[in-house]
């Protein structure tokens, strides 16, 4: 198996909270940006973190939202994490992503206490099928950007504009020389989806999202990341990806994205 060090990866560490993109989380709107996919993992990581110590399973991530306030420039991060509610069952947890001292997203995460439940376990969502079946998708023909050509994708054939369903992995490290743990790895790919079963051509229409909020019911484990996916746009400007969450086993949980969605200007088009 390969060695962490020797790996690529989407970050590398600068600092005690600070991280450098590498050329891998480029983002698939404009070159000079990061894409929210590795973003989103970094900031779960770095969450990790701060709850490293803690006897093992005792409070679990049941929701993580990310508010994404502006654009996130392919530069340098320092992501600060606090706990804004301790407790014995529930917790909530918040992450400030900062640029240039600018705070670029905040995050926050639910933990919950975890009981066993198993004998009620149920979801009316299918299990979907498995990634080894499908047919390889290359995601880089209708996106750019250094993230989007990381990764496997394997589709299922889409139904109609709008719906779609895919399996995203990737061999990259998350940060450079670390382990990190099956939830940031996961978490790295769910913003994915909101290229997975896009309304319009990315060429013609601009769709990026403001937010991401994954709600979960179960850990998820890799190294595949299942997203089931509906894209709707509504009427004056304003869309929204929602996903059912999958990994190898069933359905984990679900993601919503919020879209401003408008006409791409004139002789831009997205850098592919």
């Amino acid at each position: 198996m390969t060695d962490h060090a020797a790996r690529e990866s989407y970050y590398e560490r600068t600092g005690e909270h600070r991280y450098k993109p590498t050329a891998h989380a480029g983002g698939a709107w404009n070159l000079d940006e990061q894409h929210f996919s590795p973003v989103a993992g970094l900031i779960v990581h770095a969450m990790d973190q701060h709850l490293a110590g803690r006897p093992e399973n005792t409070l679990t991530p049941v929701r993580i939202s990310f508010d994404i306030l502006g654009r996130i420039p392919l530069g340098e991060c320092e992501i600060q994490v606090a706990t804004i509610r301790p407790g014995r069952t529930i917790e909530l947890i918040e992450a400030v992503l900062l640029i240039d001292d600018r705070a670029i997203v905040r995050a926050r995460a639910w933990l919950a206490a975890s009981y066993d439940t198993s004998a009620v376990a149920d979801s009316p969502h299918e299990r979907l099928p498995a990634p080894e079946t499908l047919e390889p998708w290359v995601m880089s023909n209708a996106w750019g950007g250094g993230y989007i050509a990381s990764i496997d994708a394997r589709r299922m054939t889409p139904l109609r504009r709008g719906r779609g369903t895919a399996w995203i992995s990737s061999r990259l490290d998350l940060v450079a020389g670390e382990p990190s743990s099956p939830l940031a790895s996961y978490i790295t790919l769910v913003d994915t989806a909101n290229g997975v079963a896009v309304q319009q051509d990315p060429t013609e229409w601009m769709f990026p999202n403001l937010d991401l909020t994954i709600h979960l019911h179960r850990r998820p484990r890799g190294p595949w990341t299942g997203l089931d996916t509906t894209v709707t746009f509504g009427p004056s400007g304003h869309g929204l990806t929602s996903s059912v969450l999958h990994d190898i086993d069933g359905p984990v949980g679900h993601a919503e994205q919020i879209l401003t969605v408008r006409p791409m200007p004139p002789g831009q088009g997205s850098d592919r």
